[in-house]
């Protein structure tokens, strides 16, 4: 039998603007519904707003994370910053004895993946990364159905996002839409960042995530003044040797669902990941199921309080997902779309680009498994391959 801990555990949070709002109102919502949490401290250069005053109340607040680590002596730390902050954030909290739950991407390069992958094992604490995909019962019902035989031979993995961006969210910080930021990298962009989910998830499905891929083929564009890829297609080759395509943009049409769908030789499953729904079409049927999902906070309390208790999203597990990144950090600037490519939408609150047909483009990919340079649109230019060194 695990020990008892009547206490709620300690959850210092660093950053608590942009995503970091998302954490303060899930950690009131698990106080709420009797988990055993309690934010116990919040470390923050920039003032709060009301909102986030009424979410955090008394506890220890304020810029200086050593300070707070101290005070507060967290049983876990969630991280939610800039992205080029992640590691040293990470480090300093697990060396002061807490647990890590650290936002996506965890890492901008595969080096200093590595460097927070021995860190982290040096401390004894546990690592948890943000996908909160990964939280849900959906992927293994995906990989029962496929491992089955549900869809005959699997013979590939698609995703594909097609989200609306305006100009005010790449102004929103200034690490937004950045490659590298005062000589340190970043690797922000479509593909690492808001759509970093649709790849692990096709990477956890294919059960290779932890497993170093075999080729990565990245095409990375922009319609936005940028220096990241606000239009992007990945071509992966897992370590089990399963074709991968991940195609995004934020430069859509309008706003889609995002998924990913597993090719067999007798029919396909899509996931929905942010519903958490399955569609299995196999044998001339339909069949639509939903699924519960796990909070990735209270998966890790229990795995620290009880190690029988598997982590959803461990850091180890990332390891593919950060070949994608390091793909993405070595390969070239991002290919402007011309302007007659794409055009400015005025009509809403700010102005925002939109590439026309990107919405059908992105399906065709991972429909037909095939990065854009082969779909015959006039902007598309061949994907590059990536070293492995």
């Amino acid at each position: 039998m695990p020990p008892s801990h009547p206490s709620p555990a300690r959850v210092l949070l660093v950053g608590a603007h942009g995503h970091g709002r998302w954490h303060l109102r899930n950690l009131d919502r698990l106080r709420r519904a009797g988990a055993p949490v309690r934010l116990a401290g919040v470390c923050e250069p920039r003032p709060l707003a009301d909102d986030q005053l009424a979410l955090v109340g008394g506890v220890p607040t304020g810029p200086h994370l050593t300070e707070l680590l101290d005070a507060v002596r967290p049983e876990v730390t969630v991280v939610c910053t800039p992205i080029p902050t992640h590691v040293d954030i990470a480090l300093a909290a697990a060396r002061a004895g807490s647990h890590v739950l650290l936002e996506k991407p965890p890492t901008p390069s595969r080096a200093e993946f590595g460097r927070l992958v021995r860190g982290v094992a040096a401390t004894g604490r546990a690592c948890q990364v943000g996908f909160q995909s990964l939280g849900s019962a959906a992927l293994a019902h995906v990989r029962a159905l496929a491992t089955g035989g549900a869809i005959g031979e699997v013979r590939g993995i698609g995703a594909a996002g097609a989200w609306v961006r305006d100009h005010a969210y790449w102004a929103r910080s200034p690490w937004a839409g950045r490659r590298r930021l005062d000589g340190t990298d970043v690797v922000d962009g479509a593909l690492t960042n808001p759509f970093a989910h649709a790849t692990a998830t096709a990477l956890a499905i294919d059960g290779s995530g932890a497993d170093p891929l075999r080729d990565v083929r990245v095409e990375l564009y922009r319609a936005n003044p940028i220096e990241a890829d606000d239009t992007a297609c990945a071509r992966l080759t897992t370590a089990r040797g399963t074709p991968v395509v991940v195609a995004v943009t934020l430069c859509a049409e309008r706003h889609h669902e995002p998924f990913v769908v597993v090719h067999g030789s007798r029919g396909r499953i899509v996931l929905h990941y942010k519903s958490d729904t399955v569609r299995l079409e196999a044998d001339d049927h339909v069949t639509v199921t939903e699924h519960p999902a796990t909070d990735l906070l209270e998966n890790l309390v229990a795995h620290t309080r009880d190690p029988a208790v598997a982590l959803l999203a461990p850091l180890p597990a990332t390891a593919a997902f950060t070949d994608v990144v390091e793909a993405v950090r070595v390969a070239p600037d991002p290919r402007p779309i011309g302007p007659g490519h794409h055009r400015t939408d005025t009509t809403g609150p700010h102005p925002r680009e939109v590439v026309p047909g990107i919405d059908a483009a992105v399906e065709r990919a991972a429909a037909e498994l095939a990065p854009f340079s082969e779909l015959d649109l006039a902007w598309a230019a061949p994907a590059v391959a990536v070293p492995r060194g």
